[in-house]
């Protein structure tokens, strides 16, 4: 496989990727939000977001604010899977730990060719979830799914595996890897406390599962397949 002619510049790769992302997580699209996620001002976010729409990448949606269009969302399928596929070969065959990856492929994304990408996946085996439970796009855009509901969503008594984490803050990652809250770990919902307290959960297959009280951040981070 060759390096695509189409390859577009890192910003704009960068800012399909965060308006997907934004739209992944059910948030509105605004040049606000935008910006925040770019963290630059508004005013710059508007001026790119106006150059991707001159260029057929972005649309504004009636009552949903800005959207990708079917080719922006193909761009932006394609700069997660070569995001993603790094991520996993840091982890899998370089040893870096899950908190320490997304930087690095923030920086390689946008030099690394097709071929290089498409010989990383074969090497991890196409793999189809990065190190934070992911969904790593095929070569054709496509997406394996999964049903899934935030942590911050569920009611005492339920019970699920957690397949993703949404937050990339490396402290955030540490936090949870020094309480063994990892992906494929078992978790029961135990208690919501009132008045906006934390979720305390049970972690880990019983007898051995431990207690934590999760605040808010972590609970809208981790994502869960019930069982």
């Amino acid at each position: 496989m060759v390096d695509s002619p189409q390859r577009r510049s890192s910003s704009i790769e960068d800012y399909v990727r965060a308006i997907y992302g934004l739209a992944e997580r059910g948030e509105e699209v605004t040049n606000t939000t935008l910006a925040t996620r770019m963290d630059v001002s508004p005013s710059s976010a508007s001026g790119m977001v106006t150059k991707l729409s001159q260029q057929g990448l972005v649309a504004h949606v009636p009552y949903r604010g800005i959207g990708l269009t079917t080719e922006g969302r193909l761009l932006a399928r394609g700069v997660l899977r070569r995001h993603r596929l790094i991520e996993s070969y840091l982890v899998s065959e370089l040893d870096y730990t899950w908190d320490e990856v997304h930087a690095e492929a923030d920086a390689l994304e946008h030099v690394v060719s097709d071929l290089l990408v498409e010989r990383i996946a074969e090497k991890l085996g196409n793999p189809v979830r990065d190190p934070h439970g992911d969904p790593i796009p095929a070569e054709d855009g496509s997406i394996e799914e999964v049903s899934t509901r935030l942590l911050d969503e569920l009611d005492p008594g339920s019970v699920g595996e957690i397949v993703r984490v949404w937050d990339t803050d490396p402290e955030l990652l540490r936090y949870l890897t020094e309480r063994a809250i990892g992906l494929g770990e078992r978790i029961e919902v135990v208690e919501r406390q009132p008045f906006g307290g934390p979720i305390v959960v049970k972690v880990g297959a019983p007898p051995d599962s431990a207690t934590h009280a999760l605040g808010k951040e972590i609970a809208q981070a981790l994502s869960v397949a019930l069982l």
